[in-house]
């Protein structure tokens, strides 16, 4: 089983999608990285030489940002907003959608559990 930045990538799934696993790897950073380390997108996560795998993580470490560190930053970034008193920040304290979607019958996923106001 291939260990990259934390995270196990699952065995059966081809790299490039096993690499999507991680946290700040999409699809697109993926196949650069396996292009850049000259390892077959097609190859299996199970079929990785331990060559192979140090490869990969010595490009991810070296040209990006993942897993816990990412997630500080983007957390860092929230809270900036927050601190600043920005709308997005205002948005964001409050638990409401920050990109300017509609809220009078949506946004439960940034809301919550309907709450019933005013049943008597």
């Amino acid at each position: 089983m291939a260990r990259i930045a934390g995270v196990d990538l699952p065995n059966k799934k081809r790299m490039e999608y096993a690499l999507t696993y991680v946290y700040g790897i999409g699809l697109y950073n993926s196949r650069k990285i396996l292009d850049a380390v000259g390892i077959d997108r097609n190859k299996r996560a199970h079929e990785l030489t331990e060559d192979e795998a140090a490869n990969i993580r010595k490009e991810i470490q070296e040209n990006y940002q993942v897993e816990g560190d990412l997630r500080k930053k983007v957390a860092m970034d929230i809270k900036s907003l927050m601190d600043l008193g920005s709308y997005r920040g205002l948005r964001h304290r409050r638990g409401l959608p920050c990109r300017g979607q509609k809220t009078k019958t949506n946004a439960r996923t940034r809301k919550g559990k309907k709450k019933t106001v005013g049943a008597a």
